[in-house]
């Protein structure tokens, strides 16, 4: 069984939800862009369901302080000034941002997207944004700029609380364009005051969009808990209809200055919000100079309320007299609304507090506020403030509030974790600090430690703080199974403990540190324990169970529960745990058998669960091509004396009436037993999966009266506790593409053969590549059947007076695909007449089959090769640029008319190149136009790639070099144009990489890829059978 999706390596956002309350859902414009037919689980919880406001991206020691320019008053409109003139200068400086969050971190989830920002500083190639463009999360961006020329933006700062941030790119590498700026002044927002708000609106690459600033003094729109939102600071409102993908685009005046920064707006409104200036341009001087902007913090929210209001908290009408004379254009004062435990203001400040002054200076907005907090890091600073009619003084330190703003983060067993956050934890209302996972990976999984769950210990060692984890990871040997304590930021109240199993095979153990130089993380691989993990042995008991359960009493030491645990999505499976029963076959050597709905593939961590106590390892022996089952081998040595034993195969085939009793796992693992009567025996029916995945096929089934809930099991005889049937779960799809699961019998004499071979050593099978199905006698009749073989099979003993024939080729690469046909009578098969699957089967197991067919009215003699499968499949795994790759697998190759060659995409990784380049279930064919024919073809074509451009800019070309001269007779002047001196264009030089795709409909498509091998190396999986899981993955 399969449980819900549960991980991988990046969770899918979500930006746009309903609202909670009766105030309009917003927007955030920042466009989310999704690959198409990727299957990547993801996790949420109930919190993120219902935000009020969604941001505007679409789906994608001291220092010296510098000197800040006085403010330019408002000009006035002249009579020639025009929006015309303005915007076509404007437009010069605005970008489109194409952007990917490489990895989930803090609030953000991995995953491309398109948002917008402007040049503030073309000298320096600096490009304002917001902050959840420029994100505290990793991301690599290009701009297109309005020539649609792309450059490579490198993040440089991301405000830890105001939606803004900067981006650089590099002015020389733009060669078709002068560049423009957009001077910024905060001062020339006025209510009345018409605006135009210029960008990346709705995934457009540039869109005008008018408006009038009708509020200057609007709360900071609400984006749902445990997303990224702002506080302490006004926003500005106006009717301008923004929506996604226009996330940093400039609120303009008719000058071309730009008085605001675009945000958020409604979903269901035309109202917009923008983010006032004066903080940002701060930011800039500093960045501008090169060094550190200054960022303090109480952990504190203020909320500016009117002074009726105040008045209802406890202000005096005198101290608001006062206030009023000196600053008759306030309307009211700060109070504070929040504060977090452990904070600097805790135990000093209390909500409802009116703040009055700060350092002896009269401060009624978020302005004069926080110039004194980030002017004063580590330093105390003394507010005034009313308290229930009593004024108070205090005196607080300002703590920096880039100390509580995480620039590091872990990648462990395929998932991420780092440090809580400042605004996780103010959302949450909660202390600042704890190893918040941002994605689970596989590691985690396994201890259902979802996204948004905060560790507390892990192998009952405290880890407070993110390096208390990483020195406790280093000390747990690969394969181990730990404690592990946590908790979920929605019930922060309540811990859980859950038993986690160590993953250090799969994936690297890693710590990234942000690199604001570089704009990338710098990694630093961790050194781990190496030493093989060696489980101690253990004996375990059965529990006593009532005298009515005797049979059950008798086949519990031979049922085990299984879990199996993916760190890759390939061969088209799209969870990442499965569970289900198993029944031990023999205790020497030691074998297991359980259901391909279990253990659907090779590539995985098998866990076997003896007598519900003790947990190993297990090795995977064995997968059936077309019954459901897989062998399973395990360390019988750390089993102790604990008595298990192996089933007793019944020699007695059930029939249709047959009385039979179901012995097996419950949902919580607790023992089942039912009496019940078979109802019927047919073959099993499947569909084609979409994404293509392994079916059962070829096999009959058993059914059973009465529906049993179970995870599995066997139907054995009361008489003597012979088990004639495994009760297995079946996997399909419907006829809407949902996967489903149905239970069935598989008899006990369709595995004996396979035990039998695997005992003398050789586990294989084989087999035509075909599917068989069913035809009555009727339609063999209509069809012209000649009537000798329609009595051959009426009177055949045991036969159920049907036919065989074919229904599907499930592998066009076969040798039977050239031979046989779909829709072959089976009239014979090796000297004998078919009457059963079974018999199919046994007739198929050899080198040569020899078959008499009934096709398009004749008779023919086919001998036909048979296919040998040796139950491992899928053995070899690829990433590259965040693409999965495999060999073309055998589910793939039977549903395409003809293999187009090459490797197989089977999942691409959010925020990766691959996402935004490739689709799964394509093939690649040919990269840079080499012929890729299989794996090792590929590697060595793309192993020896540079990833970063080398591009000479035009301005440092040789202008003798640019053309040659024109040679007369050979054309007019525009001829010259193709007779260019310039060295033949390499694409990979500049950091991408051509690729040709076909897809199962036989589409060819080229596409381009920009690389990057800082996030997304290239690294392989094979088989190792020292490794615990029996697996190995190395870079390459």
């Amino acid at each position: 069984m399969m449980s819900p999706s549960l991980l991988t390596y990046i969770t899918k956002p979500h930006f746009e939800r309903q609202s909670r309350d009766a105030r309009p859902p917003l927007v955030r414009q920042r466009s989310k862009s999704i690959p198409f037919d990727t299957p990547r689980p993801f996790e949420k919880s109930a919190d993120d369901l219902f935000p009020e406001h969604v941001l505007l991206r679409q789906p994608a020691a001291a220092q010296a302080q510098p000197q800040v320019d006085p403010l330019t008053p408002p000009q006035p409109v002249l009579d020639n000034q025009s929006w015309e003139r303005t915007l076509e200068k404007s437009i010069q400086s605005i970008v489109s941002i194409k952007a990917s969050h490489v990895r989930s971190f803090d609030t953000e989830t991995a995953g491309s997207y398109t948002a917008t920002g402007f040049v503030v500083d073309a000298k320096r190639g600096l490009v304002l944004s917001n902050r959840h463009v420029v994100s505290p999360a990793p991301i690599v961006a290009q701009a297109v700029l309005v020539n649609y020329e792309e450059v490579d933006l490198k993040p440089i700062y991301r405000d830890p609380v105001h939606d803004f941030g900067f981006l650089q790119f590099d002015p020389t590498k733009v060669k078709f364009m002068d560049l423009e700026e957009i001077p910024l002044s905060p001062e020339r927002a006025k209510v009345g005051l018409d605006i135009r708000v210029v960008g990346n609106d709705a995934g457009e690459k540039l869109s005008i969009l008018a408006g009038t600033l009708a509020r200057l003094d609007r709360r900071a729109p609400f984006y749902g808990t445990g997303e990224y939102n702002d506080w302490n600071t006004f926003y500005i409102q106006a009717a301008s209809g923004t929506s996604g993908g226009s996330s940093g685009s400039p609120v303009l005046d008719i000058h071309g200055h730009a008085v605001a920064l675009n945000a958020g707006g409604a979903s269901k409104a035309s109202s917009s919000f923008y983010l006032p200036l004066d903080r940002i341009k701060r930011a800039l001087l500093y960045i501008q100079q090169g060094l550190t902007v200054p960022r303090g913090t109480l952990q504190t929210e203020f909320e500016h309320i009117p002074y009726d209001e105040a008045h209802r908290l406890g202000l005096r009408s005198n101290v608001e007299q006062k206030i009023r004379k000196k600053f008759p254009q306030e309307t009211g004062l700060l109070v504070v609304r929040q504060l977090l435990r452990s904070g600097p203001a805790d135990g000093i400040l209390m909500s409802g507090d009116i703040l009055l002054s700060c350092n002896g200076k009269i401060t009624s907005n978020f302005i004069d506020l926080f110039a004194v907090i980030d002017d004063n890091v580590n330093e105390n600073i003394t507010l005034t403030i009313s308290r229930a009619s009593q004024l108070m003084q205090v005196t607080i330190k300002v703590q920096d509030l880039h100390s509580i703003t995480p620039d590091r983060y872990v990648e462990v067993g395929g998932g991420i974790v780092n440090e809580l956050s400042y605004q996780l934890a103010k959302a949450y209302g909660i202390p600042v600090g704890g190893v918040y996972v941002a994605s689970a990976g596989h590691m985690l999984a396994t201890a259902s430690a979802w996204r948004k769950s905060v560790i507390v210990s892990v192998n009952n060692i405290p880890t407070p703080h993110l390096d208390d984890f990483i020195n406790v990871m280093k000390t747990l040997p690969d394969g181990s199974r730990v404690p592990i304590k946590y908790w979920t930021l929605s019930k922060a109240y309540k811990h859980k403990i859950m038993l986690m199993h160590v993953d250090k095979h799969w994936s690297t153990f890693k710590i990234a540190k942000r690199n604001d130089v570089t704009g990338l993380w710098d990694y630093q691989d961790m050194p781990t324990n190496t030493a093989k993990f060696y489980q101690q042995p253990a004996t375990a008991s059965f529990p006593v169970l009532d005298s009515s359960l005797s049979l059950a009493e008798i086949l519990q030491p031979s049922i085990v529960h299984i879990d199996f645990n993916l760190p890759f999505l390939i061969d088209g499976i799209s969870n990442t745990h499965y569970y289900g029963t198993g029944i031990i076959l023999s205790t020497n050597p030691p074998l297991i058998i359980c259901d391909r709905d279990t253990v659907p593939m090779a590539v995985g961590d098998i866990h076997i669960n003896f007598a519900n106590s003790i947990s190993l390892n297990g090795t995977l022996e064995f997968l059936h091509p077309f019954y459901n089952f897989a062998l399973l081998s395990y360390d019988a040595s750390l089993l102790g004396k604990t008595p298990i034993r192996a089933i007793k195969m019944s020699k007695k085939q059930l029939r249709q009436g047959d009385t039979t009793t179901f012995v097996g796992l419950s949902g919580d693992q607790t023992l089942l037993m039912k009496h019940t009567v078979v109802s019927s025996t047919g073959s099993v029916g499947t569909r084609e999966c979409s994404p293509p995945r392994w079916r059962a096929m070829n096999v009959e089934s058993i059914k059973v009266d009465d529906t049993i809930s179970s995870q599995g099991g066997v139907l054995a005889d009361e008489t003597d506790g012979s088990v004639q049937a495994l009760w297995l779960s079946f996997s399909s799809q419907n006829d809407s593409g949902k996967d489903v699961q149905f239970m069935s019998g598989l008899s006990v004499d369709l595995i004996e053969p396979m035990i039998e071979k695997y005992m003398n050593g050789n586990p294989c099978v084989r087999a035509l590549d075909v599917e068989f199905w069913t035809m009555g006698v009727s339609s063999a009749r209509d069809l012209g059947v000649p009537a000798k073989w329609i009595k051959k099979i009426e009177s055949t003993s045991g036969s159920k007076h049907r036919f065989y024939y074919i229904l599907n080729l499930t592998d066009v690469l076969s040798p039977c695909a050239s031979i046989l046909k779909v829709g072959d009578v089976i009239l014979q098969m090796n000297g004998e007449v078919v009457t059963n699957m079974a018999d199919i089967n046994r007739l198929m197991d050899v080198e040569m089959v020899e078959l008499i067919v009934f096709r398009d009215t004749q008779e023919l003699k086919l001998k036909v090769h048979t296919t040998r499968f040796d139950g491992k499949e899928t053995e070899r795994i690829i990433g590259w640029q965040g693409a999965l790759i495999q060999e073309p697998y055998r589910a793939v190759r039977e549903q395409v008319s003809k293999v187009p060659g090459g490797i197989y995409v089977s999942c691409t990784l959010y925020g990766s190149p691959a996402s935004s380049s490739l689709r799964p279930g394509v093939w690649i064919t040919e990269v840079q136009g080499k012929p890729v024919t299989d794996i090792d073809s590929f590697i060595e074509a793309v192993k020896t790639m540079p990833t970063s451009p080398s591009y000479t800019p035009v301005s440092e070309r040789s202008s003798t070099s640019l053309l040659e001269p024109s040679t007369p007779g050979l054309g007019n002047d525009d001829d010259d144009l193709f007779r260019s001196g310039e060295p033949d264009h390499d694409v990979v030089a500049e950091g991408y990489v051509r690729l040709k795709t076909v897809t199962r409909q036989e589409v060819t498509s080229i596409g381009v890829m920009k690389l990057d091998s800082h996030y997304w190396g290239l690294w392989q999986i094979n088989p190792d059978r020292s490794s615990p899981s029996g697996w190995v993955c190395h870079n390459i």
